[in-house]
């Protein structure tokens, strides 16, 4: 018979398969940066720089040591939080990721937003008239909306509501003259946040109308992704004894859908929120190139135009700690909450 593992040993099992895989990306970033055909020394100085000039660049860097010891150096460096300083920006990697980070984050955290408004509804829409055309509306609906590529859909709603109505913003944050007339005072980086605690109405409704049509595109995929995760679970639920009890006493479908039979959908409907979330962390760096959007995407895409290997490995290991740390944190409390996932 299968034995259950206390929460202690599970967690500490899986700490040491995300250490492993850490490690593993830590090494492939590593050499696969190092054999871009590209000179980082020659790149750090500049075009017309001396041959000393880059020499010495090479030395100050660290590139004139043997590969093996560049990257001893790099985990050292890595394990006091020091991810390099970026070729292009002469700036530590981690002060850019972090400067990046909040433009990435609110588009991220506005994206699932929509996507929960419009994906929950649906989902129980679809399966209250299940098999009708509604569901199969609906369902088309999800199917296109997890599989249309990001980047198509982001240029055809800039063609509709910029181009055709003239109704929304192509692209960027903010207007170029409101930086001008009103600038935004950093607190959080969140631009919404900053402008409703410095009382900066015009430029927050400024930056709101920015973020709808980069947020809705985003928001795609959390929409599908949720409307069928709430439909599969509910649908499954409607068929349980309690919801015919709660029919016979006459209670509106509506109050049976939203109130007994949708929180059922609940726990699994966060496990994936929480894996979209970092799923939507890569998904945004099309979008962000898409909309001039200056997060991470960005940074990361100049990073590549520049062959800035120290930012593109910091980027890496960013996302890559991200996605595990959230994968992590899913499966402990589905640990905690279901002792037979500890089963082995």
């Amino acid at each position: 018979m299968a034995r259950v593992m206390s929460l202690r040993q599970y967690v500490a099992r899986r700490l040491i398969l995300c250490i492993f895989v850490l490690f593993g990306v830590s090494i492939i970033t590593f050499f696969l940066a190092r054999v871009v055909p590209s000179d980082p020394a020659a790149l750090w100085v500049g075009p017309h720089a001396r041959r000393e000039e880059v020499e010495r660049a090479r030395k100050m860097l660290g590139l004139d040591k043997p590969l093996w010891v560049q990257y001893l150096i790099y985990i050292r460096n890595l394990l006091s939080g020091d991810l390099g300083i970026s070729i292009y920006t002469h700036r530590p990697v981690l002060d850019d990721i972090l400067m990046f980070l909040p433009a990435s984050l609110e588009l991220i955290v506005s994206g699932i937003f929509i996507g929960l408004i419009l994906g929950i509804p649906l989902g129980v829409i679809s399966a209250m008239r299940r098999d009708t055309l509604v569901d199969h509306v609906s369902r088309v609906y999800s199917i296109g909306g997890v599989s249309i590529p990001t980047f198509w859909l982001g240029m055809m709603l800039q063609l509709l509501f910029f181009k055709y109505l003239g109704i929304l913003p192509a692209g960027g944050r903010v207007s170029s003259r409101l930086i001008m007339t009103h600038p935004i005072t950093r607190r959080t980086g969140f631009y919404l946040i900053d402008t409703i605690i410095t009382g900066n109405w015009i430029a927050f409704r400024d930056a709101l109308t920015h973020l709808i049509l980069p947020a809705m595109t985003l928001a795609a995929y959390p929409t599908g992704l949720v409307a069928r995760m709430v439909r599969s679970t509910m649908v499954e639920v409607l068929e349980e004894d309690y919801i015919r009890t709660a029919r016979a006493y006459g209670l509106p479908e509506r109050v049976i859908a939203y109130l007994y039979a949708l929180k059922n959908a609940i726990g699994p409907m966060i496990t994936v929120l929480v894996l979209c979330f970092a799923y939507s962390l890569v998904e945004t760096f099309l979008i962000e190139y898409v909309f001039d959007w200056p997060g991470l995407g960005r940074y990361a895409s100049l990073a590549i135009l520049a062959t800035d290997y120290p930012a593109i490995m910091g980027i890496t290991l960013f996302v890559t700690i991200t996605y595990v740390s959230l994968n992590l944190v899913v499966d402990i409390l589905l640990a905690f909450i279901d002792p037979r996932i500890r089963l082995r």
